[in-house]
C-alpha cells in the first residue's frame, strides 16, 4: 500500500471522527433542549400552583383578620359599656356620700346642742351634789375624807376576813387531800410491811457464879479490874448488888467487847493482866467480825447493794445501839423497806429511797465521838463514799430540821415515824415522858392570848384553847406556826408532834 493510500485512509479517519463529534454533540444538545423544555414545563407548573397556594393564604388571612378585628370590636363594645356601668355606680355613691355627709353634718349640729344640755346638766348636778354633801356632813357630823376614810378601814376589815376564811378553806381543802392521799398510801406500806417489833435492853449487868469472883475479878491491889478497864475502855462496877458486876460506858461497841471478854473470863477462870489482855484482843476481833457481818445481812435484807466497806462497818457498829429500846440496826432496816414502799406509791426512785433508809440513823454510830446531831453526822459520813446528792439530803432532813425539805426527807421522815411509832417498838421512862409532857403545855401556854393548853396521845399532839377576842382566825394559824417552830428549837421528841390550834366564840344569852 502507498503513502497516498494511508493518508487517504488517515484523512478519512480524521473526518469521520470530526463528523461523529459533531453528530454526538448535536444529539446531546437537542437532548438538553428537550431537557429544559420539560425543565421550563415544570417551573410554570410549580409558578402556577404557588400563585394558586398564595392567593388560598392571603384569602384564609383576610378572613382571620377580620374574625381577629370582629371580636377586638365586641370586646370594645363590652369593655366601654363595662366602664359606663361603673361610672354610673359611681355617681351613685358621690351622691350616697353628699346625703350622709348632710345628715353628718346635721347630726354633728344635735350632738353640739345636746353636749350644751349635758354641760348645763353636769353643773346643775354638781351643784345638787355639793348641796347633799354639806347636807350629809351636817347630820352625820364628819366630812367626807373621814367618810371615805372610815368606808376604807370597814372594806380592809371585810377584805382581811374573806382572805382569812378563803384561806382557811383552802387550807382545810388541801390538807384533807393531803391527809388522805397520804393516809392511803401510808395504810398500803403498813399493810405490806410485816416487820417483827422487839423492845430491847441495853446488856450492862454480867451474872457471876459467886460473891468470890468479885475479888479474883478486882485481883491483888487492884491489878484486874485496872488492867481490864484500860483494854476496853469500860468502868467496871463492882458493889453490893449479888452475884453480879455493872458495866458503864457511852460506847456501845467497847461495852459489847468488855462483855464478852468478862464472860469467857469468868468461864475460864483465869484472870490476870495477861489474860485478859489476850481475851479482850480475841474479843474485838470477833466483835468487829460481827459488826461487819451484820451490817452486810441488814444491807442484803433491804435490797440495797454496792455498799462502801466503811459504810457496812459503821452500819454494822448499829446492831449494839438502841433508841428507846428499839435496837438501831434492825430500825434502820425497817425504815429502808417502808421507804422503798413509800417512793414506789409516789413514783419516785425506789433504790435511792432505800438507801437513804437503810444509812438515816448511821450517824448515831458515831455520835457519841463527834459533835452535832445524828442527822448531819451521817450525812457527812455517806457523803464521803457515796455520790449521790439525793441519799445525802435524804438522811441530812428526816427530822425535817433544815428550812427546805425535799421528796426524799419527806419519806425518810415518814417511813421512820412509821417504823417507830408502833406500838411496841419504843419505850420511854415515865419521868422523861412527864416531862415531856409539862414542856409541852408550858410552850404553849408561854404565849400570848392561849387560854389553856393539854398535852395528848402520849405527848404526840398539844391542843390549845385560845381566846377569840385577842386572836382571830388569821392570827389562831399564825400561833400554831409559832408553837411548832418553838418546839422544834426547844424539845428533843422521836417522831412528830401535832399542834391543833382551836378558836371557839359562844354567843350566850337568857331568857326573863
Amino acid at each position: 500500500m502507498g503513502i497516498d493510500n494511508v493518508l487517504a485512509i488517515f484523512f478519512s479517519f480524521v473526518i469521520g471522527v470530526i463528523f461523529g463529534g459533531m453528530a454526538l454533540l448535536l444529539s446531546r444538545g437537542m437532548m438538553a433542549n428537550r431537557q429544559i423544555r420539560i425543565a421550563q414545563k415544570k417551573a410554570s407548573k410549580i409558578v402556577a400552583e404557588a400563585e394558586i397556594e398564595v392567593k388560598e393564604v392571603i384569602n384564609e388571612a383576610k378572613l382571620e383578620a377580620d374574625k381577629n378585628k370582629t371580636v377586638a370590636d365586641n370586646e370594645i363594645r363590652e369593655r366601654r359599656a363595662e366602664i359606663q356601668r361603673q361610672e354610673n355606680r359611681l355617681n351613685q355613691k358621690e351622691l350616697s356620700l353628699e346625703r350622709k355627709l348632710e345628715e353628718v353634718e346635721l347630726q354633728k349640729g344635735n350632738l353640739t346642742t345636746k353636749e350644751k344640755e349635758i354641760e348645763s346638766t353636769r353643773a346643775n348636778l354638781a351643784e345638787v351634789k355639793e348641796k347633799q354633801l354639806k347636807q350629809l356632813e351636817l347630820i352625820s357630823g364628819m366630812t367626807s375624807d373621814e367618810a371615805k376614810q372610815e368606808l376604807l378601814d370597814n372594806m380592809e376589815v371585810e377584805m382581811n376576813a374573806e382572805a382569812s376564811r378563803r384561806l382557811r378553806e383552802w387550807e382545810t381543802k388541801i390538807t384533807a387531800e393531803a391527809e388522805d392521799r397520804a393516809r392511803d398510801i401510808l395504810s398500803q406500806v403498813i399493810q405490806r410491811n410485816a416487820s417483827e417489833v422487839v423492845s430491847e435492853t441495853t446488856v450492862s449487868v454480867v451474872p457471876l457464879p459467886n460473891d468470890e469472883m468479885k475479888g479474883r475479878l478486882i485481883g491483888r491491889e487492884g491489878r484486874n479490874i485496872r488492867a481490864l478497864e484500860q483494854a476496853t475502855g469500860v468502868d467496871l462496877i463492882i458493889d453490893d448488888t449479888p452475884e453480879a458486876v455493872t458495866l458503864s460506858s457511852f460506847d456501845p461497841v467497847r461495852r459489847e467487847i468488855a462483855f464478852q471478854a468478862l464472860n469467857k473470863l469468868i468461864l475460864d477462870g483465869r484472870i490476870h493482866p495477861a489474860r485478859i489482855e489476850e481475851v479482850v484482843a480475841k474479843a474485838k476481833e470477833v466483835v468487829e467480825a460481827t459488826i461487819y457481818s451484820a451490817g452486810e445481812q441488814a444491807a442484803y435484807q433491804a435490797g440495797v447493794h454496792r455498799l462502801h466497806p466503811e459504810l457496812i462497818r459503821f452500819l454494822g457498829r448499829l446492831k449494839y445501839r438502841t433508841s428507846y429500846g428499839q435496837n438501831v440496826l434492825a430500825h434502820s432496816v425497817d425504815v429502808a423497806n417502808l421507804a422503798g414502799m413509800i417512793a414506789a406509791e409516789l413514783g419516785a426512785n425506789i433504790n435511792t429511797a432505800k438507801r437513804a433508809g437503810l444509812l438515816h440513823d448511821i450517824g448515831k454510830a458515831v455520835d457519841h465521838e463527834v459533835e452535832g446531831t445524828h442527822a448531819t453526822i451521817g450525812a457527812d459520813l455517806v457523803k464521803q463514799w457515796d455520790k449521790s446528792k439525793d441519799v445525802v439530803r435524804g438522811i441530812t432532813e428526816h427530822h425535817l430540821e433544815t428550812s427546805d425539805v425535799s421528796i426524799w426527807g419527806f419519806i425518810i421522815s415518814a417511813a421512820d415515824a412509821i417504823s417507830s411509832a408502833r406500838p411496841g417498838a419504843r419505850r420511854e421512862s415515865l419521868e422523861s415522858y412527864l416531862k415531856r409532857l409539862k414542856a409541852l403545855e408550858e410552850i404553849a401556854d408561854s404565849f400570848k392570848g392561849v387560854e389553856k393548853s393539854y398535852a395528848i396521845q402520849a405527848g404526840r399532839e398539844i391542843r390549845i384553847l385560845v381566846k377569840p377576842e385577842d386572836i382571830d382566825d388569821l392570827g389562831s394559824m399564825r400561833l400554831a406556826r409559832d408553837i411548832v417552830k418553838r418546839i422544834e428549837e426547844s424539845l428533843e421528841y422521836p417522831g412528830q408532834i401535832k399542834v391543833s390550834v382551836i378558836r371557839e366564840t359562844r354567843a350566850i344569852d337568857y331568857a326573863k
